[in-house]
């Protein structure tokens, strides 16, 4: 292939203007330079020309762009425009570093942060912020968070033919029930059902629906009654504010703390001050009794109220807090009775809503022990029974009370006798369960102090008969207890006859005095 001569054009070295040696029509002022067709086609020839001919025409722009914002050395600061342009850019940078402070304070450890990308000045990639600053994220989107599932169109189907997908399909509902969960409560923990692909059915997912609510409800109704309600070793504020007062009013010195905790009551220690009356004589140590006031681990009190007749009247099933007040001031008129009988009780001090401030049986914050937490000596233990059998026939003929929950854990060993507590539950013979409840106190009396080793001690009937003064005879226990329902029988028919409140019990004569 022969060669071809191609001309090429050389800027004049010569003096005169420069458009004069750039004109396509003026004489080429050098000879021209044979070279082959495979120079002219080549690409990197192309390149240099092109090169050569763009720094010909733009010399100052191209040096501007090699500048100072790429390299960053050799800076010609004599040029007011560099200036500007480098000082905005320290302070952009300056006002990037802040709002990454300001979001960095705002957001702190939450889950939920706030982003101020829209305010900043310099693109991230410019910035040259280290290893060790918060980095740049677009937080509009989270590329490692998994996507939402789309919705369907309104026609209720997308595709056609084979490849129709309805609205029903099941894969399609697994995933949005799995995306419908990050509606639930915050406290219901879901997990990253999402990002797993997960795929709950409309049946399980119904089912935890329900119970997200379920549970929402249940810590709501919790949180109201924790605080409206005593709790376990605590009193809420209604409490709270009725010891402050006494407190204050100088009845008492000081609260020192919980002693003692119940299915129905929370007692703590105080040291008594002084009254405000004279006649009345505060001791120097008082029991604080604080009725709780849930009925959920002690429900079946209205039993022991509502069939009391002297509070049958005033007794309400729909207002808890009434039956509370209730159970407090019946504590407080049961004390009254045995310690004008000469019981060893505690004694009352006053009487505030749900609040009892009795006398503390015990000494230097240290409680009475329970008589089940005594280890006595065989004279000790026949000393104690007698006593409780003579407080048991004082309190049923004197009183006129059943304690109805006598048993070891509600008497205290002190003073080397026994003293009785916790009688809010105590109620007359006439009760209609009145002698099942002391019946039943016989029983646990008698067991405790047979296996206390006290050969004197009656079994149950006998000590029934001997307590009540009833000439009960009853070869077994069944029989023994249809009779007691019979005569309950008969005394509640009597009294709805007659609206009396006496017993029409036949005994023979008074029930006779055990003494050591």
């Amino acid at each position: 292939m022969d060669s071809v001569g191609v001309a090429a054009a050389a800027p004049d070295a010569g003096p005169g203007p420069a458009w004069q040696s750039k004109c396509p029509w003026g004489a080429p002022s050098t000879t021209s330079i044979s070279c082959s067709l495979a120079d002219v086609m080549s690409e990197q020839l192309a390149k240099e020309l092109q090169l050569e001919e763009e720094k010909a025409a733009f010399p100052e722009v191209v040096a501007a762009a090699e500048g100072p914002f790429i390299t960053g050395e050799n800076i010609d600061t004599s040029s007011d425009l560099m200036l500007a342009q480098m000082l905005q850019m320290e302070f952009d940078k300056e006002y990037d570093a802040q709002l990454r402070r300001e979001e960095k304070k705002i957001n702190g450890d939450s889950k939920v942060s706030i982003s101020f990308e829209n305010y900043r000045k310099v693109h991230p990639y410019d910035s040259d912020s280290s290893e060790d600053e918060v980095d740049w994220q677009d937080t509009r989107h989270d590329p490692y968070r998994a996507d939402k599932p789309t919705t369907t169109p309104k026609r209720g189907f997308i595709g056609k033919g084979k490849d129709i997908t309805t609205k029903h399909d099941e894969v399609v509902c697994g995933r949005k029930n799995t995306a419908r969960m990050e509606n639930f409560a915050p406290e219901f923990q879901v997990g990253d059902g999402i990002g797993m692909d997960l795929k709950l059915s409309n049946q399980v997912f119904n089912a935890l629906k329900q119970h997200a609510y379920s549970e929402e409800r249940r810590s709501a109704r919790l949180h109201e009654k924790k605080e409206h309600s005593t709790a376990e070793k605590a009193v809420d504020p209604r409490t709270r504010l009725l010891l402050y007062k006494m407190v204050n009013s100088g009845m008492l010195e000081t609260i020192t703390g919980c002693i003692s905790t119940g299915k129905e009551s929370v007692v703590f220690h105080a040291y008594g001050g002084k009254s405000a009356t004279e006649d009345k004589v505060i001791p120097p140590e008082c029991a604080i009794k604080v009725f709780k006031t849930t009925l959920n681990e002690f429900k079946n009190r209205d039993k022991y109220i509502k069939d009391d007749y002297r509070f049958k009247d005033r007794f309400s099933k729909l207002n808890p807090r009434k039956i509370i007040r209730l159970w407090a001031e019946k504590e407080m008129h049961n004390l009254t009775r045995m310690q004008n009988a000469g019981i060893p009780c505690p004694q009352v001090v006053i009487l505030k809503k749900h609040v009892l401030v009795m006398s503390f049986i015990g000494q230097d914050q240290v409680p009475a022990p329970k008589l089940k937490d005594v280890t006595l000596s065989n004279e000790d233990m026949k000393k104690a029974y007698y006593q409780i059998l003579n407080m048991m026939q004082q309190l049923y003929r004197e009183c006129n009370l059943v304690h109805a929950d006598l048993s070891e854990y509600n008497m205290l060993w002190h003073d080397g006798k026994i003293w009785l507590i916790d009688v809010s539950q105590s109620v007359e013979p006439t009760h209609p369960h009145g002698l099942e409840f002391l019946f039943r106190d016989c029983r646990n009396v008698s067991q405790f102090f047979q296996k206390g080793g006290v050969a004197e001690a009656l079994n149950e009937r006998e000590l029934f008969n001997a307590v009540s003064g009833l000439n009960i005879t009853a070869d077994n226990e069944v029989d023994f207890q249809a009779e007691i329902e019979a005569l309950e029988k008969i005394n509640e028919d009597h009294v709805q006859n007659h609206g009396k409140k006496l017993s029409t019990f036949s005994s023979d004569g008074d029930p006779p005095i055990y003494d050591e």
